[in-house]
């Protein structure tokens, strides 16, 4: 679906869209904070988990500092999502504001005023919090369109666009089902759909911890 703005509508129409070809039991949904998009996504999907996507909010903090402090803000913040249970993820946003609020009193303002929007992972099983922190698999998706588009470079009609960009999903698919790979695995979507109580404390294995932005 295109369209002409990122509104509140637009987007509206968009996740209703997905509703009607059979989506339900959303649990999670993980974009960046475009204002129009989150309250699209709060209207169609009441009670959803919302994760902002914590590399997206790293840019924005960059757009406050100066550019020579980027990587140790960045290296600071992303200690965050190395905390290993669901308590330390809670507890260490607090942390970095204070770090970090000297120097930097806005990053220290967005950190506190987005803490529960960039930790809604950790009510997730631990395994999938790596895989749920942020867009970067659609984002990697989008570039693949963006690239083969730009080998076409002149559509003769939208729909030419919609089969090219469909087909680099659909061979994701299909590579998916050829290899039995899965993005979460069986095991962890059964723990997640028997999952504890929101609340109940988690544990992330020491193989799951990051150790770069762009995870």
């Amino acid at each position: 679906m295109a369209g002409d703005s990122e509104s509140k509508p637009f987007w509206t129409k968009f996740l209703r869209s997905l509703r009607a070809r059979g989506l339900e039991n959303v649990q999670l949904v993980i974009s960046d904070s475009h204002s129009g998009l989150v309250a699209a996504i709060r209207t169609v999907f009441l009670g959803t988990a919302w994760q902002r996507c914590w590399v997206h909010f790293v840019r924005d903090v960059f757009s406050v500092i100066e550019k020579g402090s980027g990587e140790t803000v960045a290296a600071t913040i992303r200690t965050i999502f190395a905390q290993t249970t669901g308590a330390a993820v809670r507890s260490q946003p607090d942390v970095v504001a204070d770090m970090l609020g000297r120097q930097f009193p806005q990053v220290k303002t967005m950190l506190l005023n987005t803490a529960t929007d960039i930790t809604a992972f950790w009510d997730f099983p631990p395994d999938h919090w790596k895989k749920i922190w942020s867009t970067n698999p659609l984002e990697r998706l989008n570039r693949e369109i963006k690239r083969r588009a730009d080998v076409v470079l002149i559509f003769p009609n939208p729909p030419a666009l919609d089969r090219l960009a469909a087909a680099v999903p659909a061979e994701l698919h299909d590579e998916w089902q050829a290899f039995d790979r899965r993005y979460l695995s069986e095991d962890s979507m059964a723990e997640l759909l028997n999952s504890k109580p929101a609340g109940q404390d988690r544990e992330l294995p020491p193989e799951q911890e990051p150790n770069q932005l762009g995870q």
